[in-house]
């Protein structure tokens, strides 16, 4: 299967989360998944869906990658793969307000990490994206940050802010790590920041931000993904057109920028205020 999903192209990040929902079904009923029955994997996914109750994503997680095993590297075509779907959710991310950002990113106490999170939110990235900015990937001459691999292995450019860059000037010049912008920290020491062959722990960011979160005493349930929600929406309550917030999110369908335009309160009361107009001249 491993080799399957490698020569398909899919991501190593993926590769492993395909992998896991397989084993988790070979561990449900503790044996091979090649000696599971098309009846138990029909049993299995309603005890997903009714039994544990797995969110939308993680049930369609787990539906590609079993779907993958059989249907791929077994080459079994089994009716209920094809019968299976995930319930549509149609839940709006969350979203903060410009100070809501400032008041969250001004409590992380780490400066390590609170330039790591002001530079997701600034470029609009992805955690991932944001942990794994290397030096070279920083454009000052053109202030663009090339962003190499993002989701489904694209790359793309984003606007670099004046702020963000002087930010990242400082952490760097903190290590002078050669490769890494935000160098594994463990053992945290200069020596090991500038000699450090990993990038940081991403789970150490989103302790971080969470710690933040909680000591701003904001009520939101807002997670790193937060910051990327906020960017898009913030831009478009700016007026930037919407397909440029496409291409700076390397979102490869404009339907799923589009889901912006129901976050942003500035567009809803330029939009109520329009109607009103129109129904006042009906009068």
């Amino acid at each position: 299967m491993i080799e399957d999903l490698q020569l398909r192209g899919l991501s190593p990040r993926t590769q492993d989360t395909y992998v896991r929902t397989v084993r988790l079904l070979a561990e449900h009923y503790d044996k091979s998944p090649d000696d599971i029955t098309e009846e138990e994997l029909r049993q299995y996914f309603l005890y997903l869906k009714n039994g544990k109750g797995v969110s939308a994503s993680a049930f369609r997680i787990a539906l590609c990658g079993i779907k993958f095993f059989y249907q791929h590297t077994l080459k079994w075509e089994w009716p209920t793969l094809n019968l299976v779907r995930p319930a549509r959710e149609k839940k709006l991310p969350v979203v903060l307000s410009i100070d809501e950002v400032r008041q969250v990113l001004g409590s992380v106490r780490s400066r390590h990490h609170r330039v790591c999170l002001t530079t997701i939110y600034s470029c609009g990235l992805r955690l991932q994206e944001g942990v794994h900015l290397q030096v070279a990937d920083i454009d000052s001459a053109r202030m663009v940050v090339h962003v190499r691999r993002g989701k489904g292995a694209k790359d793309r450019y984003v606007p670099l802010p004046e702020r963000t860059l002087d930010l990242l000037r400082g952490c760097w010049a903190a290590h002078r790590n050669p490769i890494w912008i935000f160098p594994s920290r463990y053992p945290s020491n200069v020596l090991a920041l500038a000699t450090a062959n990993r990038s940081m722990d991403v789970s150490s960011v989103h302790r971080a931000f969470k710690a933040a979160v909680h000591e701003s005493g904001l009520q939101k349930k807002a997670t790193v993904h937060t910051l990327r929600h906020s960017y898009a929406t913030h831009l478009l309550e700016a007026g930037v057109n919407l397909r440029i917030i496409q291409a700076y999110l390397g979102h490869s369908s404009p339907t799923s920028t589009a889901i912006y335009t129901h976050l942003t309160r500035k567009v809803e009361d330029l939009a109520a205020e329009a109607i009103n107009r129109v129904m006042d001249s009906l009068v």
